[in-house]
């Protein structure tokens, strides 16, 4: 039979129950622990040299979308759908260019909206204009971008 001295066994089980303790934690994180998530990367943001003046040209197709849609002028949702032709073929597969856009003509469609509640020979004038100015945005973008 074996001899075991309890006085020897007790420095030893002290080690033991430390080692344990301390190991303890580092057993558990294998065990426990979700694997690790990769980090969702945003796509880099784009900017294209006529970005400013294309957000312009887009909040000027808001503002005449609804000053059109308000005077019940003929076509009055071609504007709109010239918008989301712009943001297919401009914005692709960037989406802060295409929410900066979007923002642009919806401020465009606002502006007007919080002044003009009915068809006035100013909102017609005001239309006008706009219009006049965004062809000459498209043709000033076109000319010095375009291919």
């Amino acid at each position: 039979m074996l001899n075991v001295s309890t006085t020897s066994m007790i420095p030893v089980r002290r080690v033991f129950l430390s080692l344990l303790v301390l190991a303890g934690p580092t057993m558990a994180q294998g065990k426990n622990t979700p694997p690790a998530q990769e980090e969702e990367i945003a796509p880099p943001i784009v900017s294209v040299p006529y970005d400013d003046k294309l957000a312009r040209f887009a909040e000027v197709l808001g503002s005449v979308h609804y000053l059109r849609t308000l005077c019940k002028a003929p076509g009055g949702d071609e504007w709109r759908n010239g918008m989301q032709q712009l943001l297919d073929s401009e914005t692709g597969n960037e989406p802060q260019r295409k929410e900066k856009l979007t923002a642009a003509f919806n401020r465009g469609y606002r502006a007007f909206a919080s002044v003009y509640m009915d068809c006035t020979p100013a909102a017609i004038v005001a239309e006008e204009r706009y219009r006049n100015e965004g062809a000459t945005l498209a043709t000033e973008i076109t000319s010095r971008f375009g291919n």
